[in-house]
């Protein structure tokens, strides 16, 4: 998938393939893959917030960091949108291509598998659950990017994105209507958000998951004071 102008000019910013130190020269020949598509919540930016977690979980946990590195990188190589009836496809897509690109650079049948095996199962929407530590990690810390303080700011750029509302007016935590999170984007806290920190498969990914989790309550503690 070609990245649109943007994100091209994102790719090629001085320093950027740095972030991903020790494996710069990866960074380089899949970043532009990663960062596919024009979505500011899925971008760059992205890669490298969830490449820092993976490194701060991969400290604790263990697990191969090359294998690691080529996963974040590659696992949102295909570009779908949260509302498109094909986003549970998305990761499955993500793997295929990721096996396309490895295979091209030369890498193992048996290193191919297991990145695309991290990309396969990290998503949310996929639903499927991940057998490997390295895989484990990945998934982690790509909730860790959903959660906190930035999961907040993501989940209000997608909800404009897909032009929903910010809540409902009249009942903005849904204690009289059912939860809609494609009207209202602080219905996706309760419908998503509070439900991730659950579900982490790691140790040190529930420790800092519990901590993001309580930003994001405060979160919103804080725009009903605003909002009354």
């Amino acid at each position: 998938m070609t990245p649109t102008g943007r994100q091209s000019e994102v790719v090629a910013s001085p320093g950027l393939t740095a972030a991903f130190a020790p494996f710069e020269d990866l960074a380089g020949a899949l970043l532009a893959e990663g960062a596919a598509g024009d979505d500011g919540s899925h971008d760059a930016a992205h890669l490298i917030r969830v490449w820092r977690n993976v490194c701060r979980l991969q400290a604790e946990e263990g697990g191969d960091l090359r294998l690691l590195c080529a996963a974040v990188l590659l696992h949102d190589g295909v570009a779908v949108e949260k509302n498109a009836p094909n986003r549970a496809n998305a990761s499955r897509l993500s793997a295929e291509k990721a096996r396309g690109l490895l295979a091209g650079l030369r890498w193992s049948a048996s290193d191919i598998d297991a990145v695309a095996h991290a990309v396969l199962t990290h998503s949310f929407s996929a639903g499927i659950p991940p057998e490997t530590l390295e895989a484990k990690i990945l998934q982690d810390a790509d909730r860790l990017d959903a959660i906190g303080m930035i999961g907040a700011a993501r989940c209000f750029y997608i909800a404009g994105r897909l032009g929903s509302g910010l809540y409902d007016p009249v009942d903005p935590l849904a204690q009289h209507r059912p939860l809609d999170d494609k009207a209202f984007a602080l219905d996706h806290f309760e419908v998503k958000l509070f439900k991730l920190a659950a579900n982490f498969q790691t140790g040190s990914g529930r420790r800092m998951a519990g901590e993001r989790q309580q930003r994001l309550r405060t979160v919103v503690d804080m725009l009903m004071q605003e909002i009354g």
